[in-house]
């Protein structure tokens, strides 16, 4: 690995806000999960999965899904960046205006698992009922 895991990782982050396909994917193996909760806020409102497999997939909805559901004044506060060998935790809360209007703010824990330099899977945590509630009431 040419990058230490916990430089990726921060790295891939610059890349997520930027909403840029081709950015985000290249952080990813070809191969990636990102698992969330079932039945997340996010995942129903999308009515899409909690868990998407393959680079594409997670590019696509970070780069054109993430915007449906968070419109607008999305901010990220970072806790920490925890790193041992190819494993990164990364706590933060995200605050945001939801396309419904109403503000969102939740806490959230992101395990990364990295293969050859690229995250391979990311397992997502979050206050599941919090956020349904923000987000339909």
């Amino acid at each position: 690995m040419t990058q230490d895991s916990k430089t990726i990782v921060h790295n891939a982050w610059k890349a997520f806000a930027t909403h840029d396909f081709d950015q985000i994917s290249a952080f990813f193996t070809e191969d990636a999960e990102w698992l969330a909760p079932p039945q997340n806020a996010t995942a129903v409102f999308m009515q899409g999965p909690s868990h998407i497999i393959g680079r594409d997939a997670i590019a696509d909805f970070l780069a054109y899904g993430f915007s449906k559901m968070f419109a607008k004044d999305v901010t990220l506060t970072f806790h920490g960046f925890y790193a041992e060998g190819n494993r990164v935790i990364v706590e933060e809360t995200m605050t945001a205006t939801l396309a419904n209007g109403n503000a969102y703010e939740n806490d959230y824990c992101f395990i990364f698992e990295l293969h050859e330099g690229r995250i391979h899977r990311v397992r997502e945590y979050m206050d599941t009922a919090r956020a349904k509630t923000m987000v339909f009431g």
